[in-house]
Parts: C-alpha cells; structure tokens; sequence
C-alpha cells in the first residue's frame, strides 16, 4: 500500500511520554533513576547569580580612583547589606567624614582603580525544575537534570501560548462544536484545566483569568484578537513565555473551528484527572507543538491495536489541512497517488486525495496537510 510521510499532531489515548527536565546551568539533581515522582516533586535546583550594579565611589567620595581601596571598609567577596557603609575618608581631625553606602543587598565583587567602578551583586537566584508529569526518574543528566517518563493520555495542539500549568481537567460544554462563553465560567473553575469546544473570545479568557483557570485546550481563537490580547504582535518567536495568567491550547487553528471528535472524546473521558499543560510553540520551524498530558494507571488501556509507522500515511489516516482554501478542516486519506500534479501556480507537487467529515472531497498538495497521529 502506498503511503508518505509528513510532519503531525499527535492524539494518543495512552502512550509512553518522556520528558527531559534540565536547569539552565549546572546545580543539583534532587532525585535519583527509578524514583516515583509526582508533576509537583522538585528534581533538581541551581542558583542564577544576581543582577550586578554598577557603583562609581570615586565619583560619590570625590576622590582619585586611586585612593579609594585605602578607604574601604569592604573586600572582594564580602557579604553587604542595603544601605551599608562600604567606604567612609578620614575627614578632618575625625569630623566631617564622607561614606559611601550600598544601594542593594548582595556581595562586593570587586573594583577597579583606574575607574573608579565597584561591582555589586544582588543574592543569587534561586532556581527549581518540577518533573512536570507524574512518573518515574529514568535517566539522571549529571547535574543539570533528569528525564522522566510517564504512561499517558497524551495530545498536541497546533498553536498555544503560556508555559507549563496544572490542574483537574473540566469538560464544560456539550459538544466539540460549542464555544466556549463567559457565562459558563464560575468559581468552580479556579484552579481547573477547563475543555472547550469550537471557540473562546477573548473576553472570555479574560473572565478566565480573573476566576484563577490554570488553562483552556480549545478548538480555536481569533487571530485578530490574539495581538490586543497579547500587547505585542508575536512574530515568529517561540511561545511559552507569555504572562497573561493563563495558557492556552489550540487543537485546530484559528478561528472558529470544531475541535476534532476524536480529540474532545479523548479529553473528555479524563474528567477529574490531573492534566499537565504547556503552550510552548516553535511557530515558524514547527519542532514545538503546545500539548496536554495526562498520566494514566494500569488499569485503563489503550483502544488502538494498530501499530502504526511513526509519521506514515496512508490510506484511511486522519488528516488536517493548514492551509487555504481547506484550512483547519478534518479529513481521511482516500488515495495517494505517486503522480506529481501541477498547480494553478505551475508549480508539480505531489497530491492527495481527501474526504473531508462532511463528505466533500478534494485534491490538495501533501504538504497543506498534517497527519493525526493516533
């Protein structure tokens, strides 16, 4: 049977999820290879040395440079507090002596005698990583981090904003074809990873984040709306920075586009259970999709037999188109034919054939399309 590969969502009812949790530099690896770890348990912690501030005593004091170290009262490396007196002259016969205080808390680094500069530094600061996913410790990186792996309900989305979240998934609306609207966000929502359907406004996401929701995974969102409610056109940077208070998922794209029913089923089946989110996006390569992962016990199992070839398609694959005129809509594969076929543009590509879910059907360039995985 013919087949071809292309780059795809993934929607796996439960999987094998591995997840590297690395600090930004070195530090210290809390956990060790085979322990059990919840998504809150720290795993590992570093410091990130303090912003430095610059302070020109000789200017202050009114001296040379060159005779500021026989006044200080301070040495390299010495711990300084706020307001504490690092240099003070010996004045006249003991009176009217000038000093120089520390604007912050930190350390006295060090200063040049030519210059006239100290350098300060504030405290270090402190930095932790979270394994992010029940699980287990399989690997530990030396002492920058570790590799967790959980077996999870795992889904991608196509766009998302916001980092890492967690919270109970809530399924509040009936159906993958239903917005998502302020009126049905209460109090109960706080704290909650909330499923949507179709469509969430802006507005809505704000009610959102005034009620203390951790996250919405739903079908689509206004472009237009997505730079007011940002502050900033968002470009091709990658995603997950963003703090907005919320992060959001979208399975489909922008605009109002039904979630695909495999997907809200899927989510909708692990009502009540702890979801770990993350918004992160790499938009312009695509090597970063925004996902939701849910680990699962023994006791639930997954409903795919198939042993599918990772990123094969073929024919019967769930497919999504992302570009016009066709995008966002849901679809299988009807054929792949090894042809190249010429475009409007003149352009030979390969094709395939599609059967969208309302039965229309059509031939698009295999590379405006995205492969479900499943």
């Amino acid at each position: 049977m013919a087949f071809a590969y292309t780059p795809g969502l993934r929607v796996a009812d439960v999987t094998i999820v591995r997840k590297e949790r690395r600090l930004p530099l070195t530090g210290e690896t809390l956990v060790e290879k085979g322990q059990e770890v919840t998504a809150e348990s720290v795993v590992a912690r570093t410091e990130l040395p303090g912003n430095v501030k610059m302070l020109n005593i000789a200017n202050v004091l009114g001296l040379p440079p060159s005779d500021i170290p026989s006044i200080l009262i301070k040495s390299p490396g010495d711990a300084i507090a706020e307001d504490e007196v690092l240099g003070q002259t010996k004045g006249l016969w003991g009176l009217f002596k000038n000093s120089v205080r520390s604007p912050i808390e930190g350390t006295f680094e060090s200063y040049n005698e030519i210059t006239g500069q100290a350098v300060l530094r504030e405290p270090p600061i402190p930095v932790e990583i979270d394994a992010y996913v029940k699980g287990t410790v399989v690997e530990v990186l030396g002492n920058e981090g570790v590799v967790v792996e959980s077996r999870a309900t795992f889904v991608q989305g196509i766009f998302g904003i916001g980092g890492e979240v967690r919270g109970e998934l809530d399924v509040i609306v009936e159906s993958p074809e239903q917005e998502l609207t302020a009126d049905l966000l209460d109090d109960t929502c706080k704290g909650k990873v909330l499923l949507g359907g179709s469509f969430v406004s802006s507005a809505t996401l704000r009610k959102a984040i005034d009620i203390g929701v951790k996250a919405i995974v739903v079908g689509g969102f206004d472009d237009k709306d997505l730079k007011e409610f940002l502050g900033y056109d968002l470009g091709v940077a990658i995603t997950g920075h963003e703090k907005k208070g919320i992060t959001l998922v979208l399975t489909e794209g922008f605009g109002r586009m039904t979630m695909a029913h495999g997907t809200f089923d899927l989510l909708k089946a692990r009502k009540g259970m702890l979801a770990s989110v993350n918004g992160a996006t790499q938009i312009r390569a695509g090597v970063m999709r925004p996902e939701v992962v849910i680990p699962v016990g023994e006791d639930i199992v997954s409903s795919s037999t198939e042993d599918k070839q990772a990123g094969a398609m073929d024919i019967g694959s769930p497919i999504r188109c992302i570009r016009a005129p066709y995008f966002g809509r849901l679809g299988k594969v009807l054929a792949l034919p090894a042809e190249l076929q010429v475009l409007d543009s003149e352009a030979k590509v390969r094709v395939l054939d599609v059967e969208f879910e309302d039965g229309e059907k059509a031939t698009v360039p295999r590379a405006n399309v995205e492969l479900i995985e499943e």
